[in-house]
């Protein structure tokens, strides 16, 4: 039976650049491993000739890495099979939040094996329909006061679109690029951040350009789309199955429905935005640089955000008026106020001095704040704090939380704060990041004593006490993430890091 459960097979170390050219460390830094919630896959018992039989999935990796060029007719059987959708219901979170029609995960559960059979004849007979998600909004963590539009699709489309995914993960993941790192099976931000770092100390940048794409997820063209998405797919009941969900609309008050635009939120959403960007930008960046770039460029991409870095401020000027005319041909476009080039590199500091100007800029990236650094031997290196405005809304929000704790018992509150810490450790806490870890460590302290003290007017609650308290539950501000020299030399199993 195709899927079993079993186990992954490991992650493959690449022996040659992912853009089969001399590139930057920031393209090159891991092997390729199986998409997330693959798990369930595994390859058939050995044949009487000895010789692995390949599963289902691997077939198309292989046929999609070996023939790029290669469209694929016939998919949509692995999306409708019975166990590919009990592997995307178990793969979802149990508590998560219900569609229009209020199906949980525990109530579809009850049936499970009959509904995901209806499901399955649905789907094969072509009578699936989807649903329009949900509009609900949640704050934005850089800018306190606005709020960013989510979309919460039924339990059955997230099952679907978990299925779907699974399967065109199989061919994408061997068409992407190395640069590119968002949302991407055996990747992640600190891969993303690392490979940034490493491109900048090693490679000649001077120049960074840090961009941002101005609404990105409202942009997003359809049909554009579903011609980048016809160039590997010709199965033209999957490309009905995408279109069904991008015309589902979204349901606020009443039913909108839009031409240029992808609800963040669904399972599928991350990886149409990949594919959308894979051919308007990642493609372009490529020849780009191979045919036009004079001096050196690096380029990290994660989801919309990405910076490059140029040898040559000419390069970089130009390489961003190139891009803004390419953008607009697919309807997009940078945030004219947030896309700039800054001055930024080893001798940035020394060329700065020399104009008469102050320190170099700053930029940032996937929640960190970027600066010229230098380590106690006086060599350069990018330093990476906590950006302040991440920093700043986490407090806010611990703020409003725990005085709806207030009356909790302190167990209770400690456990909650605990959990928050590890997690902002886990991110954050990456090498020379320590004072500002301290420093969030402190903060959350004083937070906590003051939303104590105020469960009566007779608690005046010395530190002395507090202090056992925080000691209790509060774990130590710690830096948990290696140098970025060292994992990538790790990824690379002694390989160059130039790959």
């Amino acid at each position: 039976m195709m899927n079993r459960c079993g186990k992954s097979d490991s992650p493959i170390v690449p022996t040659k650049s992912p853009n089969k050219a001399e590139g930057p460390a920031a393209e090159a830094v891991e092997g390729r491993g199986l998409a997330k919630g693959n798990s369930p896959e595994c390859n058939a018992l050995r044949t009487q000739s000895r010789e692995g039989a390949l599963s289902a999935f691997e077939r198309v990796r292989q046929a999609a890495k070996n023939d790029k060029k290669q469209r694929f007719t016939a998919l949509q059987h692995h999306i409708y099979d019975v166990d590919g959708l009990r592997a995307a219901y178990l793969g979802m979170k149990r508590g998560a939040a219900a569609g229009v029609d209020g199906q949980t995960w525990a109530h579809y559960g009850e049936a499970l094996e009959e509904n995901l059979q209806n499901l399955s004849h649905r789907l094969k007979r072509g009578a699936y329909r989807a649903k329009p998600v949900r509009r609900v909004y949640i704050p934005k963590v850089s800018k306190p006061g606005e709020l960013r539009p989510l979309g919460v699709p039924t339990l059955e489309d997230k099952i679907v679109q978990r299925a779907t995914v699974e399967v065109l993960n199989a061919i994408y993941e061997q068409e992407f690029l190395g640069f590119s790192y968002g949302f991407r099976p055996g990747r992640s931000p600190h891969l993303a951040l690392d490979a940034l770092t490493v491109g900048i100390m090693t490679k000649k940048v001077n120049w960074v350009l840090d961009a941002d794409i101005r609404k990105f997820y409202d942009t997003l063209d359809h049909g554009w789309l579903v011609k980048f998405i016809e160039h590997r797919v010709a199965d033209r009941r999957v490309v009905r199955l995408i279109q069904k969900w991008l015309k589902a609309g979204v349901l606020e008050g009443k039913r909108v429905q839009s031409e240029v635009e992808t609800v963040q939120g669904g399972s599928i959403s991350p990886l149409l935005s990949n594919i959308y960007l894979h051919y308007t930008l990642d493609l372009w960046v490529q020849h780009w640089r191979q045919k036009q770039a004079h001096g050196e460029i690096i380029f990290v991409r994660f989801a919309d955000d990405f910076v490059a870095g140029f040898e040559h401020r000419q390069e970089a000027e130009r390489f961003l008026a190139e891009l803004r005319e390419r953008f607009a041909k697919f309807g997009l476009a940078l945030h004219a106020d947030k896309t700039r080039i800054v001055e930024f590199g080893r001798f940035a500091e020394q060329n700065r001095r020399k104009r008469g100007g102050g320190k170099p800029e700053t930029f940032n990236f996937l929640g960190f704040t970027h600066s010229c650094g230098k380590t106690r031997r006086g060599r350069f290196t990018v330093l990476r704090q906590t950006m302040r405005q991440r920093w700043q809304a986490k407090l806010r929000a611990l703020k409003d939380e725990l005085r709806q704790r207030m009356h909790t018992p302190i167990a209770e509150q400690g456990a909650y704060l605990r959990s928050v810490l590890l997690g902002h450790f886990r991110y954050y806490g990456v090498p020379m990041n320590g004072p500002a870890l301290c420093a969030f460590h402190v903060a959350v302290g004083h937070l906590w004593q003051t939303v104590l003290r105020r469960r009566s007017q007779g608690n005046h609650l010395p530190w002395r006490r507090m202090n056992r308290y925080i000691e209790r539950w509060f774990p130590p501000a710690s830096v948990c993430h290696p140098y970025p020299l060292v994992r990538l030399g790790v990824l690379t199993q002694g390989g160059s890091r130039m790959r």
